[in-house]
């Protein structure tokens, strides 16, 4: 499994409390978004306009996206594992829903080999992006290459994922990850 390059973005694994349950945000989405917003890409909240957005670079993030729904301008509702770039709905109509605990702990493939002397580590995302229109997924992966002891990434690796054929050394791992750099906790640094 890890030795294939098969990305799926960030796929809730579980919770501490047992609970990881996606939020539900009413007009969580601006209306003729420019950006597809697929499920398992980081998303962050935008302040100014209430809505959550693609994250872009390094910057801080809430969690991933799960899907969403609305009312189309023909009056017929939609549900979707992903965000169709540039659609416009009804007034009110549109609910994003989107992982967003910064104690969720995610799944994510990596896009090199890692080793287990990353584990405490921080890494920043990569192939932000990356996914296809026709699934609905994001493929997105954890940057390889980590911060170093001392700099603030955007995830903490804090285990391996315990499939058949992943393992540390693999070509692309796929590990456990926490959301190091998020809009809602005080910034942590690499162990």
């Amino acid at each position: 499994m890890s030795a294939t390059s098969a990305p799926f973005g960030l796929r809730p694994a579980f919770h501490p409390s047992g609970l990881d349950r996606a939020q539900a945000l009413a007009g969580g989405i601006a209306s003729a978004y420019a950006d597809n917003i697929l499920k398992g890409q980081a998303i962050t909240y935008v302040q100014a306009t209430g809505n959550i957005e693609i994250v872009a670079g390094t910057e801080a993030f809430s969690g991933a996206f799960a899907g969403v729904e609305w009312t189309d301008v023909t009056g017929r509702r939609r549900v979707s594992n992903f965000w169709p770039a540039n659609t416009a709905y009804q007034t009110g109509s549109c609910v994003a829903y989107f992982y967003n605990d910064p104690n969720i702990v995610y799944e994510i493939q990596t896009d090199a080999t890692v080793a287990q002397t990353t584990l405490g580590n921080e890494a920043n995302l990569s192939n932000l992006n990356a996914g296809s229109t026709s699934t609905g997924l994001s493929q997105a992966t954890l940057s390889a290459s980590m911060v170093g002891t001392g700099v603030q990434g955007q995830m903490r690796i804090v285990d391996l994922a315990p499939y058949a054929d992943n393992a540390w050394g693999d070509p692309f791992v796929i590990v456990r990850a926490t959301v190091a750099k998020t809009q809602f906790v005080a910034p942590s640094v690499a162990i």
